[in-house]
């Protein structure tokens, strides 16, 4: 059996062998010799020093390919294009910051050997900002209440997946790719197990709040609940407003003397105005999406594919690999 280990990188130069590098080790010590790696540089800004790095890995191990995109496409999409490029029976993705330590591979590879389609690792504590916890705890309450997620299911971006999830995957063509989405789509044979979240060891999250949101807004290509939503606000306020207007028409009977409001008036008006422009954008955001795949829209752009000009062998030979001390 195949192991790929997917990784998109973004300014990463300063980890991404370490990550490489210590994953080999673990993959030693569990007797795992067929492996790969497939890295993604998502166009670091960083003057080439990610694809610099990235060359001297494809240069010094022939178990690594590297991917290297026209221009940004997101975290997901760099993941989808590492799919492409896999060719292992069972694939790992993992970060390139070493937050996903190789050292829990064990935990989620002893969990997927007993049976499971895709197993996902997540974490009890997170390292990371009070800001980015609350992004994802309300991608999580999301994700259960678009997608079906079940309850218990938790989720992280370190995660194992067999080659026919792989494969349906990668038959996602549209730009908003959301892989809890597809993954979802394909099976409910998923596990979860918990594990050790590291510090970041250079440099903070790449994500910032306009990108957290761009992501949590590729779910709704995946789900019609927001559509379904609107019909229910719409039966809602339409109720609320053939009651409202029986009960003025009849304490105007009872009360001829009441002077109506014009000012609550205005407010309803405004309010009202504002519930359907919102659920009119909404729609316009499907159809806009629907558009955009007609037109082909391209998850990514592959500028180039580095790799030794030979098969990959099982790894590297013992006596190339990294020794532990």
């Amino acid at each position: 059996m195949r192991y790929s280990v997917v990784i998109p990188c973004y300014k990463s130069d300063q980890t991404i062998r370490k990550v490489v590098e210590l994953t080999m080790e673990e993959f030693r010590s569990i007797g795992i010799d067929d492996y790969e790696f497939v890295l993604v540089d998502d166009n670091s800004p960083d003057g080439g020093k990610t694809v610099s790095a990235l060359l001297g890995l494809v240069r010094d191990y022939a178990c690594v390919r590297f991917v290297e995109l026209a221009k940004n496409a997101g975290q997901h999409n760099a993941i989808l294009a590492a799919l492409n490029y896999a060719t292992g029976d069972t694939i790992i993705a993992m970060d390139d910051d070493m937050q996903t330590h190789p050292s829990q591979l064990p935990i989620l590879l002893e969990e997927f050997h007993k049976g499971y389609d895709i197993v996902y690792g997540y974490y009890p504590e997170k390292k990371h900002s009070k800001f980015r916890n609350f992004g994802s705890y309300v991608n999580y309450l999301s994700v259960r209440i678009l997608l079906k997620k079940p309850k218990e299911l938790k989720t992280s971006s370190f995660w194992i997946i067999k080659k026919f999830v792989r494969d349906y995957a990668v038959e996602y063509k549209s730009a908003y790719t959301h892989l809890q989405g597809l993954f979802l789509r394909t099976t409910r044979n998923i596990s979860s197990v918990p594990i050790q979240h590291f510090e970041r060891e250079v440099g903070t999250s790449n994500y910032t709040l306009s990108k957290l949101l761009h992501l949590w807004s590729n779910i709704i290509g995946f789900s019609i609940v927001p559509l379904r939503l609107a019909t229910y606000f719409g039966y809602l306020f339409s109720g609320v407003g053939i009651v409202g207007t029986i009960w003025l028409l009849v304490n105007k009977l009872l009360h001829p003397n009441t002077q109506l409001g014009w000012t609550s008036m205005l407010m309803a008006v405004c309010f009202f105005a504002g519930i359907n422009l919102l659920f009119m954008g909404l729609i316009g955001e499907y159809v806009g999406r629907i558009f955009l795949g007609m037109s082909r829209n391209p998850q990514f752009v592959v500028r180039e594919v580095h790799e030794q000009n030979r098969c990959p062998e099982v790894g590297k030979p013992e006596e190339m690999l990294p020794q532990k001390n």
